[in-house]
């Protein structure tokens, strides 16, 4: 079949979106699928842009290409998945976040700020009634977003987990013993809170050390708050890393810290389990919950930074406990996320 794999991309950014289509696109093709795709760039401010970028979706044609028609459209996330085709199937990520749960959220609620961020709510909201219900399924990435469209727009769905391209890389490899780091990669902005990991770093009692990895809007911010706080010693902003650099990062680590507000999946905590490293999440951090459970596979914490640095100490301190909850978070990967090949399977069916 050809399938067109609808995309909003910020240019010069790639994050868990881009890995996740990049994914699906080799699954799909190895499948023996003729698969593109379809990408426009995608701009979220002023409010009134999000408008012009809905229509831009919604009136494109995909019905067919070069006289050929199109078989399939997959769309994963807000805007693109207004476009309209007889055979729409939605994977859900998430929905445009600052019109939803995160409308009246007093530090990440950007949208309502403006002046006529109400009346683009409300025309987000009703533009996704219509669009995701002309779906023929819908997927969510995890449980998390499938609650999000059911509390929101009353709509059901299909949880489908994935595994990221690095997860895969991870599977593959032998990693090291267990070292003296936490490791924290992942885009540096709000959402994310390394500032927490930062802070907890001023509570631990032990020679544990953090490393962040990543690039984003936040990090300019956090560099001069790891510098206020004294911690260049015990913190190393390691930046943008190639693959090969992250897989020796996460094999030489004790373990992995994943922090983010109400996150909609997380491939961090599923890297960590494939490397076999115990993580360690928030108690708020959302999508993650549905695979760390505390004391089996992770620790749970609250979103605290002295909470944070008492499982970094315990972690230090005993590292059986790290060895046991990584071993036990291999095995929970390897059971409830399943590979590409029954991913496209699955969303074909």
């Amino acid at each position: 079949m050809r399938i067109a794999i609808c995309h909003p991309a910020t240019p010069f950014m790639r994050g868990g979106g881009e890995m996740h289509i990049e994914g699906l696109s080799r699954a799909l093709r190895a499948a023996g699928h003729d698969v593109d795709v379809v990408s426009l760039p995608f701009k979220w401010y002023p409010p009134q842009e999000l408008v012009h970028q809905m229509a831009l979706w919604r009136s494109l044609d995909l019905s067919e290409a070069n006289s050929v028609p199109i078989d399939i459209v997959i769309a994963l996330k807000f805007p693109a998945y207004l476009i309209r085709h007889e055979r729409k199937i939605v994977w859900l990520i998430h929905q445009h976040r600052s019109a939803y749960e995160l409308w009246d959220h007093p530090e990440f609620g950007d949208l309502r700020l403006h002046e006529d961020g109400e009346v683009v709510r409300d025309m987000i909201r009703r533009a996704d009634r219509v669009a995701l219900g002309e779906a023929k399924r819908i997927f969510t990435n995890s449980a998390n977003v499938g609650d999000r469209l059911r509390r929101f727009l009353g709509m059901s769905s299909d949880v489908l987990y994935h595994r990221s391209p690095m997860c895969e890389e991870l599977l593959r490899s032998e990693p090291g013993g267990y070292g003296d780091t936490i490791l924290f990669p992942s885009r540096i902005e709000p959402l994310k809170r390394q500032q927490l990991a930062v802070r907890a770093m001023r509570h631990t009692r032990t020679p544990i050390r953090l490393v962040l990895v990543g690039t984003g809007p936040g990090l300019e911010s956090l560099r001069r708050e790891v510098s206020r706080l004294g911690l260049d010693p015990k913190v190393e902003m390691a930046g943008r890393v190639s693959d090969h650099e992250l897989i020796r990062l996460y094999g030489q680590s004790l373990g992995v810290f994943y922090g983010p507000y109400d996150e909609d999946y997380g491939y961090v905590p599923l890297e960590a389990m494939a490397a076999r490293r115990p993580v360690i999440v928030t108690a708020d951090s959302g999508g993650p919950l549905e695979i760390v459970e505390q004391g089996r596979n992770g620790l749970v914490v609250e979103a605290e930074p002295r909470a944070i640095a008492r499982a970094l100490d315990a972690l230090y301190g005993d590292r059986e406990l790290a060895g046991r909850l990584g071993e036990a978070g291999r095995a929970v990967l390897e059971e409830r996320v399943p590979p590409w090949s029954e991913v496209a399977e699955r969303l074909l069916a």
